[in-house]
């Protein structure tokens, strides 16, 4: 089982030494792709939704309290959220007035899994659930897995699917009861239905198993590390499977070879997804990057790049830009890029804390009783935003490195005027 602190601990991995366009403030955790449309969320509380066309951050929304584990592309471009909360969310094609159209409450646990077919948007918790939730209705609550939902999916046939830290994969009946379609004897962490009606399913042991309707289950992958993730692209003849080993593994369907195997910067991989042409492939993890790969010539497209306030200007501090690129996707350096998930940070120091207009903050950060300077900046990244200013929504980030935290003061005394 993926365990919460586990999860909270990677919020404070440092950033690779490669990673120069950094857009997450700690770990990819899921990805949603329409049509010329991509969306990525992850540790740090935040949904990204990119302009592919420019490479570019189009728009950052912050309103999860906590993680954002999951997400599901809706047929009018927009995206459905699911967080530590608990709470889902239906954000609209254009994100950007930061408030989601619909909240779906019920979960009391954080939710895991988001899956989308014909109107019907089925959520995977902690809980031990999974609900089914149709516009105007009230959500079907199925029961019957002993422990965490980790993944959910819909059958080809319709059918909705799940599994779990009790290591079943179950098929849900129109009655709310469940088949046990297989049972592992060690806990599954994703799944991914394929159109044969086939489901493959992975887990803590690293084994990618593909199980057939009728139950019948063949191996096609065994890694040394758990897998986090799985993909499989629309016409299902390609498989591809993230794991906390760094690597991405992509299989052949319907037989099951590897075909490629899919090296990044060698920290744990936490979500995958097909593009709609069916070879693109997009990840992301503990670097906190989006990556694109060519999953069937097994070539890196390189990442997207930073939010469009990131670039520098001439005569900033480099190293503190490259330092500063981890928290560009949530806060712009002028007043005229105006609030995004975080405050703008025109003025910073000398600036009292929660005093920027038309911002609305956490209740903690809303009693304005630490004036920003480069000591107590310094204090926020060197104790922690959750020891600092417990009860806060920025995400869990420290920074270790004493040259790295000369910089990055250096550059916002600079960049902030």
């Amino acid at each position: 089982m993926l365990r919460r602190a586990l999860l909270l601990a990677l919020l404070a991995l440092p950033a690779a030494a490669q990673d120069q366009g950094a857009v997450h403030g700690g770990p990819v955790r899921a990805l949603a792709v329409a049509p010329g449309a991509l969306a990525s969320a992850g540790f740090d509380q935040s949904v990204i939704f990119w302009d592919l066309a420019s490479g570019r951050a189009r728009a950052v929304v912050r309103w999860h309290a906590g993680a954002v584990n999951a997400l599901a592309a809706l047929p009018d471009g927009g995206v459905a959220s699911g967080g530590e909360d608990g709470r889902i969310a239906i954000w609209p094609a254009d994100p950007r007035a930061g408030r989601p159209l619909r909240v779906l409450e019920g979960h009391d646990a954080p939710v895991a899994a988001l899956a989308l077919r014909d109107g019907v948007l089925a959520s995977a918790a902690w809980d031990g659930t999974v609900r089914l939730w149709r516009e105007g209705a009230a959500p079907r609550v199925l029961e019957g897995h002993r422990g965490n939902v980790n993944a959910v999916g819909f059958r080809a046939d319709g059918v909705p699917v799940s599994a779990g830290f009790d290591g079943t994969l179950r098929a849900w009946r129109d009655d709310g009861t469940a088949d046990v379609v297989a049972e592992f004897a060690l806990p599954q962490n994703a799944l991914a239905a394929l159109p044969d009606g086939a489901v493959a399913v992975a887990g803590v042991e690293g084994v990618v198993r593909i199980v057939a309707r009728d139950g019948a289950v063949r191996e096609v992958f065994a890694g040394a590390r758990p897998v986090v993730a799985l993909a499989a692209n629309g016409a299902g003849t390609l498989l591809a499977a993230a794991g906390l080993g760094g690597s991405v593994a992509v299989l052949a369907l319907p037989d099951g070879r590897l075909l490629q195997t899919l090296d990044g910067p060698g920290t744990p991989v936490w979500s995958a997804a097909f593009d709609t042409d069916g070879r693109t492939l997009w990840t992301g993890g503990a670097d906190r990057r989006v990556r694109r790969w060519d999953a069937v010539a097994g070539r890196a497209l390189g990442p997207v790049g930073e939010a469009a306030d990131a670039t520098p200007r001439d005569g900033l501090d480099p190293e503190g830009a490259r330092v500063f690129r981890a928290c560009a996707a949530c806060h712009a350096l002028s007043a005229q890029g105006g609030n995004m998930a975080g405050p703008h940070l025109h003025g910073l120091f000398g600036r009292r804390m929660g005093s920027v207009a038309d911002y609305a903050y956490s209740e903690r950060l809303a009693r304005g009783d630490i004036v920003w300077t480069p000591q107590t900046v310094a204090d926020l990244f060197t104790r922690g935003p959750d020891v600092v200013t417990p009860g806060t929504r920025m995400p869990v980030q420290r920074l270790e490195n004493a040259e790295d935290m000369a910089a990055l003061l250096r550059f916002l005394d600079q960049a902030t005027r």
